[in-house]
């Protein structure tokens, strides 16, 4: 009996116009490409470092330390929940969130020998420093548990809302990622800007809680997309009295638009990376 032969799949090329489709499928054919990467960045991450994945709680720990200390000489309101413990729920989203929107900037331009030799979706490229960012995330949050624990606070049962907050806190890395790497490609200002901008960002979201806004402006500071992800946070594991009201609804529309304006326009600009990285 002869043996069958499979035909290898043929991938065919073609330039695009106008709006190229999105072509996600293609992302699930190259799934073992996206696990490789985010393998790699996991290991890359801390390589020849002494303390290791350590780092995933140190960095987080202290900023929510330098933050309580600073909050309370400034008389800032947090609510009725612990000081410290306001802002180290606060910092892991954040972390999730700014170490994705940072390597997935410049993912496409580190990566260039690859865009410019071999073919598979680019997308893979801005995805993949967000998802690997999930496993310092998951480190930071089995140590909050145990600072819960101490403190004797116990989510309620609103602490099933906590995937919903975290799946926008890494579709909000993506989407701004596929932008700021797309734009990369062509303006290397972008690795400069991000940093600054990630920065200031950073006061807007953690630092300032929506309950010491004054209700006039709530719209607006709502219009920064992380605002749901780390008041939402704080909600479900320290059983604040915030609520899934409609300004908090329009920053989750806002990453939505930024998620679904991203892979857009990074699909758009895709047929001249290789070109210019």
């Amino acid at each position: 009996m002869a043996a069958q032969v499979v035909s290898p799949e043929v991938t065919v090329i073609r330039p695009t116009k106008g709006w190229a489709s999105l072509r996600l499928r293609e992302l699930w054919a190259y799934r073992e490409l996206i696990l490789f990467l985010v393998w790699r960045d996991v290991k890359v991450r801390y390589k020849q470092t002494v303390l290791g994945a350590a780092w995933a709680v140190i960095q987080p720990l202290v900023m929510a330390l330098v933050l309580t200390v600073i909050s309370a000489l400034a008389a800032q309101p947090t609510g009725d929940a612990p000081r410290f413990l306001v802002y180290y729920t606060a910092m892991l989203p954040w972390n999730l969130f700014a170490k994705g929107l940072t390597e997935g900037s410049n993912s496409l331009v580190a990566n260039q020998r690859m865009i410019t030799k071999i073919y598979f979706p680019r997308l893979v490229l801005p995805i993949s420093p967000v998802l690997a960012g999930l496993v310092d995330f998951a480190i930071g949050l089995a140590v909050l548990v145990g600072f819960l624990a101490y403190y004797g606070i116990w989510p309620t049962v609103a602490v099933v809302s906590l995937p919903l907050f975290i799946l926008v806190a890494i579709l909000s890395a993506m989407g701004i990622a596929f932008w700021f790497s797309a734009i990369d490609v062509r303006y290397r200002d972008v690795r400069y800007a991000v940093p600054l901008l990630t920065q200031i960002w950073f006061l807007a979201t953690v630092f300032v809680p929506l309950s010491s806004v004054p209700e006039s402006f709530q719209w607006l500071y709502s219009l920064n997309p992380m605002v749901g992800v780390v008041e939402g946070f704080r909600w479900a594991l320290l059983g604040d009295t915030w609520s899934l009201d409609p300004i908090v609804w329009l920053s989750m529309a806002i990453v939505v638009v930024i998620f679904v304006g991203g892979l857009f326009y990074f699909r758009r600009a895709e047929r001249v990376f290789a070109d210019m990285v």
